[in-house]
């Protein structure tokens, strides 16, 4: 497996101008209002830009569509965790042991995950294959990859990478926590990763 850097894979913001910055901002803040208060499959386009007193071209052209303002509102979110990954304290930070990073990794993911599911299952399944296109997911399988291969030499990292993580993409892990409740859920992937490194 080739070694590519983490650090290269991280979600980065973009650099705007700060017009288009205040109105990013303004969007972001009324999508985040409206779909807590009504929940993302009730919220328009439409509605949020008139929540955030920008034209509807502009949300369109900045995010595309409702799935495009999902991936933004989670990237400041991604972003910490990918923070902490690379230089929190371990376990979920380097310093420990792989089989125990991963199983850390797995717990913060799903708190993540299971803290905006919604919001998730929106950016993943916009379209077919998007949950691969994004940025982060990039960055989630290279760490797992290179945890598994230090666990597991003889393993191949790059495809157990991927099983694992379909365990935790958001239409999986929604139907396992609506069926099992939140916290098997939870155990049932950790205890997969687990079983990964042994």
């Amino acid at each position: 497996m080739p070694e590519i850097p983490l650090e290269s894979l991280l979600n980065r913001p973009a650099q705007e101008r700060a017009d288009a910055a205040r109105n990013r901002e303004k969007a972001l803040a009324a999508a985040a209002r409206l779909f807590a208060e009504k929940g993302v499959d009730a919220v328009s386009m439409d509605a949020i830009a008139a929540e955030a007193g920008v034209g509807k071209g502009t949300l369109f052209r900045r995010f595309g569509d409702k799935s495009g303002l999902a991936v933004a509102l989670l990237d400041a979110r991604e972003r910490d965790l990918q923070q902490r990954v690379l230089s929190g304290p371990p376990p979920l930070g380097p310093g420990a042991p792989a089989g125990d990073r991963l199983a850390a990794f797995v717990a913060a993911y799903l708190d993540y995950l299971f803290g905006h599911l919604d919001l998730v299952r929106m950016s993943e399944t916009a379209s077919p294959g998007a949950r691969y296109r994004i940025g982060a997911y990039r960055f989630w399988h290279r760490h797992v990859a290179i945890l598994l291969a230090r666990a597991r030499p003889d393993s191949d990292a790059d495809a157990l990478s991927h099983t694992l993580l379909a365990a935790m993409g958001a239409e999986a892990a929604g139907a396992l926590a609506a069926e099992c409740g939140r916290d098997r859920a939870a155990q049932a992937v950790i205890t997969l990763a687990n079983a990964l490194t042994t």
